[in-house]
């Protein structure tokens, strides 16, 4: 390769590589209404769940992220501990029904789940990003393929970000990071679930 060629496809990498860069909802905003079919094919909605306690509303990559599949996980190992405080949890993934699947067989998830098509509750709440054209290079070579697995065409992804929604329907708490190592924890989720009692 001509040392062109390489600076060419350098620079064109470098292009590939600026995503969209999301931000975030933030704790006294007015979290979004959202109505969907979860895995159960049982209507969500935001509104009418909220009538009955606060909401802890969690986004997830996919079934083929381990952090995600451990993150539900925990959700799931005190999710009574959960409902006991009058609070539910609804979890919302780019992924189809098929993938949904594969994360409530990897985690135990029983909460609902929420194939956001066309990510518009995912837009709705800012924590849509679209992978670059490195990173999509890079997760198929891994055999991951995120259009595939949502039906859609551009690469999006939600960061893994967790709203905690009072009954009044405000951001009450939130945990919004980029790096998707990081999650807001169970413990942090009751502890916010017990001042907003």
């Amino acid at each position: 390769m001509s040392k062109l060629a390489f600076f060419i496809l350098l620079f064109s990498l470098s292009l590939f590589a600026k995503a969209q860069k999301p931000e975030p909802l933030f704790i006294g905003d007015k979290a979004p209404n959202f109505l969907a079919l979860d895995q159960f094919e049982q209507r969500v909605s935001l509104k009418e769940r909220l009538e009955n306690g606060p909401v802890i509303v969690v986004f997830y990559r996919g079934q083929w992220c381990p952090h995600c599949n451990r993150h539900m996980s925990q959700i799931q190992d005190s999710l009574q501990m959960i409902l006991d405080t009058g609070a539910s949890v609804i979890a919302i993934t780019p992924e189809k029904g098929e993938k949904i699947e594969k994360t409530m067989q990897k985690s135990g998830a029983t909460f609902s789940i929420i194939y956001d098509e066309s990510h518009h509750i995912m837009d709705k709440y800012h924590v849509t990003f679209k992978l670059s054209g490195w990173k999509r290079f890079i997760y198929g070579a891994a055999g991951i393929n995120i259009n595939k697995a949502s039906g859609n065409k551009d690469s999006a992804l939600p960061v893994p970000a967790t709203y905690i929604i009072a009954q009044d329907g405000i951001i009450f708490s939130s945990h919004f990071n980029t790096d998707y190592t990081e999650r807001m924890s169970v413990k942090e989720m009751l502890e916010v679930l017990s001042e907003m009692r």
